[in-house]
């Protein structure tokens, strides 16, 4: 007796008395039973049993697909055991069970990586370095590795055939994967620098992209913005344009305000000592008014005979000094950063007025409360102009043309 006579199911001696035709359907029922007792026994027994003792979440999805295997090897032994099956229907079952076998395999694979990023992205540094684009590319060369696997089990060839035969179709892959390398090199040169990371805000007008970061993979890069919305930027398009990132400025602890303040230049003048007495009762000014009236006093002291002359003299101007006690009241406010930049300076002239622009950082960098400190600081610059002899510049409107009716005194 040959092997694989002792494997058939004819050594059952109730079988050895039906016809061929029903003792080779018997025989299938039983394989498949015993295929399916195998996999009830591996996913509700073995599977829940191991699954207690894993504490990974994703683990579960790589046991189902492993234990698929399970079955499929008992099939593809079981079947020469089938009698009266011919040989070629004996092939291909075992054919597509070898196939069926690889895709499980695969799958689990990339479970797996799937699995290891989502570890990896629980991790600190995951923000700054993420693999998700490197797990994607390693799942397509899993994917494409498994399709010619499975193709060449189900033709019972060589997969090195089948390779071979791959090098004439290369300008066609190149074409038809150029965005996949494509963001596969902008991912690599992205991460390597460091020049996105997941919740970082950026800009980039022409996608109409301004938001945060939610998501980097390897074709696209998910920007929610402001509004909500979410806009998807071609992971490629990242490299190949300019964008602006806001991370320097969350990291910096600090947000710049550069605002002006456009003044009527009509009211720009000297103080006169009247005015300089009540505006030095200002404490943030006090001392400045003090220490520049000094200085202005010996300079007019060298000029002479020529001092008496207001042109010749040097004087207080009114916007001088609010510029003095601008600087003095950034300085003052405890929301507005030390260590950081501070200027208040005059910038030229145009036909809307003088602008004087008020250049510093907060010391917050939350979108509210950013809006709240400078809404502030405006708010007291303009209500405080005329204590100062100033005033804001704006455009006449048409209620600025109009004139008293002389009848009723209506406007």
């Amino acid at each position: 007796m040959t092997a694989e006579s002792s494997l058939s199911l004819r050594a059952i001696p109730l079988l050895s008395f039906l016809p061929p035709w029903a003792e080779t359907l018997l025989a299938l029922a039983l394989l498949a039973t015993i295929a399916w007792v195998a996999n009830f026994a591996v996913k509700h027994i073995a599977l829940r049993y191991i699954m207690r003792r894993l504490p990974l979440e994703g683990a579960a999805g790589i046991a189902a697909r492993l234990a698929n295997i399970v079955p499929a090897l008992i099939v593809a032994y079981g079947i020469r055991a089938v009698p009266n099956l011919p040989a070629t229907v004996s092939v291909v079952i075992g054919n597509v069970v070898a196939a069926s076998i690889i895709l499980f395999l695969t799958l689990a694979i990339g479970q797996a990586l799937s699995l290891a990023n989502q570890i990896y992205e629980r991790r600190p540094e995951a923000a700054h370095r993420p693999i998700k684009g490197y797990v994607q590319v390693l799942k397509i060369i899993l994917y494409m590795g498994a399709a010619i696997l499975i193709v060449a089990a189900l033709m019972e060839q060589s997969p090195l055939l089948l390779l071979s035969g791959l090098g004439a179709m290369a300008a066609v892959l190149m074409l038809v994967f150029k965005d996949t390398i494509l963001s596969l090199v902008a991912s690599v040169q992205l991460t390597s620098n460091d020049m996105l990371r997941v919740g970082d805000w950026i800009e980039m007008p022409q996608l109409n992209a301004d938001g945060a970061v939610v998501d980097i993979a390897l074709h696209t890069v998910k920007v929610q913005n402001w509004d909500k919305t979410v806009t998807t930027i071609p992971t490629h398009r990242l490299i190949q344009e300019s964008y602006k990132n806001w991370r320097g400025m969350s990291e910096s602890g600090g947000r710049r305000i550069k605002r002006a303040l456009l003044l009527d230049q009509n009211c720009v003048r000297f103080l006169t000592e009247d005015e300089r007495r009540e505006i030095a009762n200002i404490a943030l000014v006090h001392d400045h008014l003090d220490r520049k009236l000094s200085e202005i006093a010996a300079w007019n002291a060298q000029l002479g005979d020529a001092a008496r002359l207001p042109a010749n003299q040097r004087r207080v101007t009114n916007i001088g000094t609010f510029r003095a006690y601008v600087v003095q009241y950034l300085r003052a406010n405890p929301r507005i950063a030390k260590d950081m930049t501070l200027i208040v300076r005059q910038l030229a002239p145009t036909a809307q007025g003088l602008p004087l622009e008020i250049y510093c950082f907060t010391a917050t960098t939350v979108w509210v409360d950013y809006e709240e400190i400078q809404a502030d600081i405006f708010d007291h610059l303009l209500a405080i102009l005329p204590e100062f002899h100033l005033r804001a510049f704006q455009a006449p409107s048409g209620s600025d043309f109009r004139r008293p009716d002389s009848a009723n005194g209506a406007w």
